[in-house]
């Protein structure tokens, strides 16, 4: 008898995931991080959930497995008094439970394909990501609005600007696939906060805005294209040169993973950005990322070479179904079919999120999404760094078809670094001990990287004539010195 694929199989990673809350449930308590350990065969694993609340109302929420390199698996929880589901299709787990009465504890039990196990998840305390952000910086740090005329909707920023009067370079952030908010947050780890504070201590406004949907952004972040994210980018770059303490000439973008083709698009076009940050952005389509990051899912969870080839087999079958279908009713039809002729275990609720998840707009639009089509029309100077370590966009071969596609570009520099994840953090034992314990860091050799460039393009231009008139000064200066 055919062995089935185990259901995780079936699911690409695609960040975060909406929780909903049912009708009549609780206000939104469930915001914040839990833990608790899962008791498997041989041991146990400490599962992380990140639960944030989102402007429209309801969640966003991931599991994350740091034993098993598992990082924002999608999570949707229902609600009801004080009963809480938390469901991970994407694993065929699931968590049910109840909330405690003080709201620090969810106790209920853990299930997945072949375990049961009872599990308590406790609401971990606000911890220190950095010490530095305690203490009051030496700059102005700002919650602002940012309009985007073209979407028709505004999106909640902070706007970090450097002591004096100015003006400054400035640069926004645009974050990676899925819907987060403007710190980039990923549990303890807050990647655009500590970019913002680290480029603002050294003369840089920085920008940060919350995704469609989230914080305190409005819009529908699940209803985007990775082109209709472009428009935010472009409203962010449009508010900095507004600002009267930024350099207008100066403004340009750092984007990270998706947000990184997303700057891309936005230095393609009219009015886009003086300079440009990518970091880990890639070069291939849409289907080849997401192919690629699932073959690395099953790689890290133990799957075998057969195992690994039907689930792929399988995936293509999906996605030319989806392809050869418009009409996503029909398509989400044909998609349950195939996924319950492959999997006899995977039940209705599984078979319905794969589903409309294969038919939302914005992976029908990710799955043809070639980023390498408009790097010819970039025309401003760019610094592409990838990690050796990024499990989701491989280094070399990325870095590779960037450096080739951005040729029009008058500067471009690509470095891979060694040692760094898609976060661009370093190793764990590289990690800062704050209050004895370690928490995780941007890389600081990329940090330099990232300012030195910066610096670089932001200083003053000399023009040929003041050069000119200047080699004649010290020429001249030369000449009236005594000779000895």
């Amino acid at each position: 008898m055919k062995k089935p694929i185990p259901a995780l199989f079936f699911f690409l990673l695609i960040w975060w995931a909406p929780v909903q809350l049912l009708a009549g449930g609780i206000p939104p308590v469930l915001n914040g991080q839990w833990t608790g350990p899962l008791k498997v065969p041989g041991g146990e694993m400490e599962l992380i959930i990140t639960i944030v609340p989102l402007s429209t109302g309801g969640y966003y929420a991931a599991l994350d497995v740091p034993k098993q390199k598992v990082s924002r698996m999608p999570v949707d929880a229902q609600v009801k008094g004080r009963d809480v589901q938390l469901r991970i299709d994407q694993a065929g787990s699931r968590f049910i439970g109840k909330l405690s009465e003080d709201g620090k504890m969810m106790v209920g039990t853990w299930q997945q394909p072949g375990l049961t196990s009872e599990l308590v998840l406790t609401r971990t305390a606000t911890s220190a990501v950095n010490a530095a952000f305690k203490a009051a910086p030496p700059y102005k740090k700002e919650e602002v609005i940012v309009p985007n005329k073209v979407a028709k909707l505004r999106l909640g920023a902070t706007l970090t600007m450097p002591s004096g009067s100015g003006p400054f370079p400035a640069v926004a952030l645009v974050s990676d696939m899925g819907a987060q908010d403007r710190d980039a947050s990923q549990e303890q780890y807050r990647m655009f906060a500590i970019l913002a504070d680290y480029l603002t201590r050294r003369g840089f406004a920085v920008l940060r805005y919350d995704d469609r949907g989230v914080g305190q952004s409005q819009g529908k972040y699940l209803a985007a294209t990775t082109a209709d994210l472009v428009s935010d980018a472009q409203a962010a770059l449009g508010y900095l040169r507004a600002h009267y303490r930024v350099k207008k000439t100066q403004v340009g973008l750092i984007g990270h993973g998706e947000g990184a083709n997303i700057a891309l698009l936005a230095a393609a076009q009219p009015k886009g950005p003086d300079f440009l940050i990518s970091l880990a952005g890639y070069g291939q389509s849409g289907r080849e990322v997401l192919r690629q990051q699932q073959v690395e899912i099953m790689r890290l969870i133990g799957a075998n070479t057969a195992q690994v080839k039907a689930a792929l087999d399988l995936e293509d079958r999906m996605v030319e179904t989806i392809r050869q279908t418009p009409n996503n009713a029909l398509a989400r039809a044909k998609l349950g079919v195939l996924l319950r002729q492959n999997n006899t275990d995977i039940d209705h609720t599984m078979v319905s999120a794969r589903a409309d998840q294969l038919t939302s707009t914005w992976y029908r639009f990710y799955l043809d999404f070639d980023p390498s089509a408009r790097l010819s029309e970039v025309k401003c100077p760019v610094l592409a760094l990838n990690g050796t370590d990024d499990l989701q966009v491989a280094s070399g071969k990325n870095l590779s078809i960037l450096n080739k596609g951005l040729r029009n570009s008058p500067e471009v520099k690509t470095e891979k670094l060694a040692n760094i994840n898609h976060w661009f953090q370093p190793p764990p034992a590289e990690w800062a001990m704050v209050n004895g314990q370690q928490q995780p860091v941007f890389a600081p050799k990329a940090l330099q990287l990232i300012n030195d460039w910066l610096q670089k393009q932001t200083q003053p231009v000399v023009s040929s004539s003041l050069k000119s008139k200047l080699n004649s000064l010290k020429r001249a200066s030369a000449a009236d010195k005594p000779r000895g």
